[in-house]
C-alpha cells in the first residue's frame, strides 16, 4: 500500500477507528509505513502476528545466510574456532528443517495471541508516532540483561538428566556450531529459552505501562543476530568481544558446544563469572595462549596439528560430561 493510497484513506472507517485525528503528513517515512501496514490489513491482531512472524524468519534466515556464504569461502577458515569442522549442505538442510518445524509449531501458533496478550498489558502496537532512541535504548538495555540472566538459569536447568536427555540433546548435536543452528533445538526448548526473550518486555509493560511493540521488534532482531552471530563458529579480530570484553560472542559460546560444560550464559559473561561457571573456559584460553606461544617458530601445519590435539581433548571431556548428564554409558565418538 503507497503513501498516498494511506493518506487517501485516512478518512475510512479502519483510518478513524485506529488513527483519529491524525495528521499523516507529520509522520516519518517508517511510521507512515507502519501506519500504512495496519491499514492494509484491517486488523491489528492480524497485523501484529503476521507482522512478527515474518519479522523473525526474514532476520533468522536474512542473518544466516552471510554464514553460510562464510562457510563456503576458505579464506575465512583462519578464522574459525574449530577449523576442521566445516558444515555440509546436508546438514545445514537438515538443520534448516527442524529450525522451521519449531517456528511453524511453537511460534506461528502462538504469535497471535501476542497482540491481545501485549495491548492487556498496555503496550502500544498499531500506535504511532514511535517513541524516542532516548526511551528505546535503556528500554532494550534492560530486555538484554534480563534475558541474559533468564537464559543462564533455563539454560543450566536444560543441562540436566531428563530435560537434557529427552529436549536439549538435540541442540548439542554440533559440537561445532553455525549460524543456522542458533534455534536447531527441541520445540519445548525454543518455548522455554523463547520466553526469557518475550517476558521481558512483557513484565517491563506491566510495570511502566511504556512500552511500544516497535521497541520490541528492535530487541527481537537484535537478540537474534546475537544468538546467530553466538553460534557462527567465527572469531575474526572486528568481533564484538574484542571491542566489548564483557560480551560473550562466538568465542565464548563456541566453547560451550566443544565442551558441552561452561558458558551457559547468551550476551554478557557476567553470571558465568559470577557463579565461576567459565572456570575450563579462562584454563582452555590460557592453554591455547600458551600452545601458541610455544609453537610459535613451528611451522604453520604443526601449529594447527597442536590447536587440533587440544580440541579433541576438550571435546573429549565434554563428550563424559555429556555422558554423565544424561545418565548415559560413556561415549567414545562424538560425531558433528
Amino acid at each position: 500500500m503507497s503513501f498516498n493510497a494511506t493518506a487517501a484513506t485516512m478518512h475510512s472507517a479502519a483510518a478513524q477507528q485506529l488513527y483519529p485525528n491524525l495528521d499523516f503528513s507529520s509522520l516519518n517515512w517508517l511510521e507512515q509505513l507502519w501506519v500504512s501496514w495496519y491499514l492494509w490489513i484491517d486488523n491489528p491482531i492480524i497485523a501484529t502476528g503476521l507482522a512478527s512472524f515474518l519479522l523473525h524468519e526474514i532476520v533468522y534466515f536474512g542473518r544466516s545466510i552471510p554464514w553460510i556464504i562464510i562457510d563456503a569461502i576458505p579464506f575465512f577458515q583462519k578464522w574459525k574456532l574449530q577449523p576442521n569442522k566445516i558444515p555440509t549442505p546436508q546438514e545445514q538442510w537438515q538443520c534448516t528443517k527442524q529450525v522451521l518445524f519449531s517456528h511453524f509449531t511453537i511460534e506461528l501458533p502462538a504469535i497471535w495471541l501476542f497482540h491481545p496478550l501485549a495491548e492487556s498489558l498496555g503496550m502500544s502496537t498499531y500506535q504511532v508516532p514511535f517513541p524516542s532512541w532516548q526511551t528505546m535504548l535503556p528500554q532494550i538495555a534492560i530486555f538484554f540483561v534480563f534475558e541474559d540472566m533468564f537464559h543462564y538459569f533455563a539454560h543450566q536447568a536444560l543441562h540436566t538428566g531428563v530435560l537434557y536427555k529427552h529436549i536439549h540433546k538435540i541442540h548439542h548435536k554440533y559440537s561445532a556450531p553455525f549460524g543456522l543452528a542458533a534455534e536447531y533445538a527441541h520445540p519445548a526448548e525454543v518455548f522455554i529459552l523463547g520466553t526469557g526473550t518475550i517476558a521481558g518486555p512483557l513484565l517491563y509493560c506491566y510495570f511502566t505501562r511504556n512500552l511500544h511493540i516497535f521497541t520490541v521488534y528492535l530487541w527481537i532482531t537484535l537478540r537474534l543476530f546475537q544468538a546467530i552471530d553466538a553460534h557462527s563458529g567465527y572469531d575474526f579480530p572486528w568481533s564484538l568481544q574484542h571491542i566489548l570484553p564483557f560480551w560473550s560472542g562466538a568465542e565464548h559460546h563456541d566453547f560451550h558446544h566443544m565442551a558441552f560444560t561452561n558458558n551457559f550464559s547468551t550476551s554478557f559473561r557476567w553470571c558465568d563469572r559470577i557463579f565461576g561457571t567459565d572456570d575450563k573456559y579462562r584454563e582452555y584460553r590460557k592453554r591455547i595462549a600458551a600452545s601458541k606461544a610455544a609453537m610459535k617458530n613451528k611451522s604453520k601445519d604443526e601449529q594447527e596439528a597442536a590447536e587440533r590435539e587440544l580440541i579433541a581433548e576438550i571435546e573429549a571431556e565434554g563428550i563424559r560430561a555429556e555422558a554423565i548428564a544424561e545418565g548415559s554409558a560413556p561415549k567414545t565418538v562424538k560425531v558433528q
